[in-house]
């Protein structure tokens, strides 16, 4: 019963218009095919009721479609959730929150749903060629070696996301002050891969976490998929002894949480092509303490649901395709450098 993505198919009934439409739009972001989507009323006109492999019924009172369950129940083999909790308003931490609720709940179902680039997805990327050079600017002094960063970018992505990323990194100029912490949804097995295909051509050293070590300037600390990383008082990386919240790891929420938690409003964090709404519920907090979001605009995404979903918070600031996410680093990271050296000259 899978749609002509070969994504599984799930019907959906519902009396209110607005919660058929935030379920539809919800499974359409976890890369499902919708066979159907209407009211009770139309789903009975039905001898046969439409191919789907699960059924999501959420109703206003369930007292006025006594013969709704019936109905189901005698014309489908296939499992049906009812009473699913309403959605609140798009765009908001609790729809985000309900998205991730109603994922845990089609999963136990459907099995895992986000798709994750695979190894030979990775291995492509190998053969591309170098970006041109970039040239430092003249107002960013460059950043001596060895020096800990005092503003980190998370980036966070998912399928789609380590080519993104490349793009991104690899039309960023050498000695620029600032480190990253990359959050990429992944199989844990092709992290070295991950590792060793984005640190090919980069001016940027790729690092896996370590225990102790803080984030220098030029540093891209990739976080593990296993467990759930933190940063001590002195800003060294620390294991955890649990996995990541949420149903993939590692969770780009927490990560976003855990580093602005030691960093504050100079943690940012750029949110790249992927499945899913990781990221829609840390980027409101991130933004009230001042930090910078941004998202990769869709039409350059091979998965545009999760910088979507950021970027429905109202939080992200700017939109680009990874080259333009890169220039728009470099002249913020200008901006400050020339404002900072304006204001030595004027205290002087």
């Amino acid at each position: 019963m899978t749609g002509q993505s070969g994504r599984p198919r799930v019907g959906i009934v519902s009396d209110v218009v607005l919660q058929r439409h935030r379920l539809q739009t919800a499974t359409a972001r976890f890369g499902l095919d919708v066979s159907f989507s209407g009211d009770p009323e139309r789903l009975q006109l039905f001898p046969a009721l439409p191919d789907a492999e699960l059924w999501l019924v959420t109703l206003a009172d369930e007292a006025d479609h006594p013969a709704l369950f019936d109905h189901l129940l005698e014309n489908t083999e296939a499992p049906v959730l009812f009473g699913l909790d309403q959605a609140p308003g798009t765009g908001s931490p609790d729809y985000a929150r309900w998205e991730r609720r109603l994922l845990g709940k089609l999963e136990q179902q459907l099995g895992q749903l986000e798709e994750l680039d695979s190894e030979d997805a990775l291995a492509q990327l190998e053969s591309q060629a170098p970006a041109a050079d970039v040239a430092l600017p003249r107002w960013i002094p460059p950043a001596a070696p060895g020096s800990l960063a005092e503003d980190v970018w998370v980036l966070g992505a998912s399928l789609g996301g380590p080519e993104a990323v490349k793009r991104f990194l690899d039309h960023l100029p050498p000695g620029l002050p600032v480190g990253f912490v990359y959050a990429q949804h992944i199989d844990g097995h092709f992290a070295d891969v991950l590792t060793r295909v984005l640190g090919r051509h980069a001016h940027y050293t790729f690092k896996s976490a370590r225990a102790g070590d803080r984030i220098h300037n030029g540093d891209v600390v990739m976080m593990p998929v296993d467990r759930q990383w933190t940063l001590d008082d002195a800003g060294g990386l620390t294991p955890g002894t649990g996995p990541w919240p949420g149903p993939y790891g590692p969770s780009i929420d927490q990560v976003m949480l855990n580093v602005a938690e030691h960093y504050g409003r100079r943690c940012h964090a750029i949110l790249f092509s992927g499945m899913g709404n990781d990221g829609a519920i840390a980027a409101p907090a991130l933004h009230r303490r001042g930090s910078r979001i941004w998202v990769q605009e869709s039409a350059s995404c091979g998965s545009s649901a999760m910088p979507e979903a950021v970027a429905a918070t109202g939080c992200a600031s700017f939109c680009g395709p990874p080259e333009a996410l890169a220039r728009e680093l470099v002249r913020t990271l200008e901006d400050g450098c020339l404002l900072r050296a304006r204001q030595k000259r004027d205290s002087a």
